[in-house]
């Protein structure tokens, strides 16, 4: 079990997201860490990265590069971000505390095993550091309410980090996409069922070669009570454990007597 966090003023904390090192929301997410403890670092990926997943680089070298004081950015994956901080950057003393995000886009549903997002949170879990993975529910052209995050971030940091969690769990948190004073609360459920990528785009090219878009995902879906989906239409954050670990158990059990 990762250890709860009872003091956050004396945790050192490293943030990354799959944004990029200059996206508003990891500036919010800055604000937001710097509310709890003055030892903030941020080593995130020099462009956006979104949807990249746990993807690693290995066909290539990587850049890491100073930004300003506590700040580098690289020229590679959320995962590669976090893996050159913890064991390049920070050797001196690993985080305690590794925060993604803040995400513009809900990471809700099916959405969390393409997110850049969850997965720098998932290598910060892998290499033994509890993390949390934020995003912001957004509506299209419409403006992000990056004040909900930054209000209600702290709380949720906070609290999640007085309980001790599995060393295979990660933690994602999405805010509605309502002002700060119309959320109706916190609440802790369970990863719903939403798709990306169902709508594709057929154009041509000027040459008249075809190509195909992979376009949003489909509509918004209400979901299921008790599921991320649900709680953040309705109005609230949603926090939902998520393992690193894949296997099924159930059906492990099933399957080990046909191998005697």
């Amino acid at each position: 079990m990762f250890a709860p966090i009872a003091d956050l003023s004396r945790a050192r904390i490293l943030i990354s997201n799959d944004d990029g090192i200059n996206a508003p929301g990891i500036k919010v997410l800055e604000r937001i860490a710097r509310s709890l403890s003055d030892d903030v670092w941020v080593v995130a990926p020099d462009s956006e990265q979104s949807a990249a997943g746990h993807s690693l680089t290995l066909r290539r070298p990587l850049r890491i590069k100073p930004v300003s004081e506590r700040h580098f950015c690289v020229d590679g994956t959320p995962t590669d971000a976090v893996l050159l901080g913890v064991n390049h950057v920070l050797t001196d003393k690993k985080p305690d505390l590794v925060l993604s995000g803040i995400n513009r886009g809900a990471n809700m549903g099916d959405d969390v095993t393409y997110s850049g997002t969850v997965a720098a949170a998932m290598e910060a879990t892998i290499l033994g550091i509890p993390s949390i993975a934020l995003s912001q529910f957004l509506r299209p052209d419409q403006p992000v309410h990056w004040s909900t995050a930054e209000h209600w971030g702290p709380q949720v940091i906070r609290k999640v980090c007085q309980v001790g969690w599995g060393l295979n769990v990660l933690m994602n948190v999405n805010f509605p996409d309502v002002l700060p004073a119309q959320v109706s609360g916190i609440e802790v459920v369970r990863q719903g069922k939403r798709k990306i990528g169902d709508e594709l785009i057929e154009r041509r090219d000027p040459r008249g070669e075809p190509y195909v878009w992979i376009g949003a995902q489909r509509s918004e879906e209400q979901g299921v009570p008790g599921t991320d989906i649900e709680a953040v239409m309705r109005g609230a954050v949603a926090v939902t454990p998520l393992c690193v670990d894949l296997t099924h158990g159930a059906t492990m059990d099933a399957l080990k007597p046909l191998f005697g």
